[in-house]
């Protein structure tokens, strides 16, 4: 069991090729709703199924709940959810045992958990391993909606392509356009290049990376905690949980340091009775802390380590190097897929921040 959070505790379990992933949820307020229709409609979002461009594993995902609600509600005690693993195939990787992969975790973990250590489809350090934050960031949204707190990701860019919406886009249609697309992004034109970007590494036997961009509206003033648990620290945790992302930046990001005070500050205004700024270089964070503006980042998705090409490894038994050719079932890129799980670890992140701030009765 590998766990995250203080108030909103989040536990996953499972592996790739085992029997179930899924996970625990502790903390949950008795009474909360547990819609269990927009955990599934998360759980498909995810799948890739109808993707022409994702891996060929088939797996339906279908949710079951196997604890912690009545009536569907939060009975106070531990939620768990589970989905099962059905399409699994282990003979690929039965062969590659003594072969680590270039760009996975396979030596590290042999050397920390030992040569007995499942890593069929990378054990528990694989992609599969998000299902239980798709599910968990589906129940903090339901806690979150209610305060009034909205979010919405999509695929800013899938290598060279690049595709920035206004800041001024609402959310709903933000998502509404990333939905019509299947690389999840709002804008038609950019979508096309991305999808043939994806379809040129796949030709190639290569893979390729992105930029995952999620907005946040709705956080009260405040929410946060100063240092070791300012917002930025809680997302970029629950963010780096997620495999094959590397890097992370809120608002104006790395520009910033390209930019003078003058330039980067956000002047204060009034809007009727609120307090907003003209700008949102600091992506809605100040001091750790909620300003009101919407919270808005960034996260970089590297390339599929798994790639059809011959790459240099070493044989742990003879010790000796050897090349190889990684076989199986692969997505040529993961940033489309990543957009829901990336939503969910933001929804994860600040629904325990708002409980133990007190934001959530």
């Amino acid at each position: 069991m590998m766990e995250f959070g203080q108030r909103f505790r989040v536990g996953i379990f499972g592996s790739s090729h085992g029997p179930e992933v899924g996970v625990t949820i502790d903390g949950l307020p008795k009474g909360t709703p547990i819609d269990a229709g927009a955990i599934q409609a998360d759980l498909d979002r995810r799948r890739p199924v109808g993707r022409r461009l994702a891996t060929r594993r088939q797996e339906d995902d279908r949710l079951v709940i196997d604890r912690g609600v009545v009536e569907g509600r939060a009975d106070g005690g531990t939620f768990r959810a589970h989905v099962a693993n059905e399409d699994v195939q282990r003979a690929p990787y039965d062969k590659m045992r003594d072969t680590p992969r270039p760009g996975h975790a396979d030596y590290p973990a042999r050397v920390r958990l030992g040569e007995g250590a499942d890593l069929s489809g990378g054990g528990i350090f694989s992609g599969r391993m998000t299902v239980g934050l798709v599910i968990a960031g589906a129940v903090a949204r339901g806690l979150l909606a209610p305060r009034g707190i909205r979010l919405a990701a999509f695929t800013r860019a899938i290598g060279p392509v690049d595709a920035p919406v206004p800041e001024e886009a609402p959310l709903e249609e933000i998502a509404r356009h990333a939905a019509e697309h299947e690389v999840g992004s709002p804008d038609p034109e950019a979508s096309r290049r991305m999808e043939e970007e994806i379809a040129s590494a796949r030709r190639d036997g290569d893979s390729v990376g992105g930029i995952v961009e999620v907005r946040v509206t709705g956080v009260p003033v405040g929410l946060g905690e100063p240092f070791f648990d300012s917002i930025e620290s809680v997302i970029s945790h629950a963010v780096f949980s997620v495999p094959a992302v590397k890097a992370i930046e809120f608002g104006a990001g790395f520009r910033a340091s390209r930019m003078r005070g003058s330039e980067h500050n956000d002047p204060f205004v009034l809007e009727g009775d609120s307090l907003r700024t003209t700008t949102n270089h600091a992506g809605g964070i100040l001091g750790g802390l909620a300003t009101g503006m919407p919270i808005v980042f960034r996260a970089a998705v590297k390339p599929t380590s798994s790639i059809a090409r011959a790459q240099r490894t070493v044989n742990l038994r003879t010790r000796k190097a050897t090349e190889l050719v990684v076989t199986g079932r692969h997505d040529p890129c993961i940033v489309p897929r990543a957009v829901v799980v990336l939503e969910a670890v933001t929804a994860i992140a600040l629904a325990d921040l708002a409980l133990r701030g007190g934001f959530l009765a």
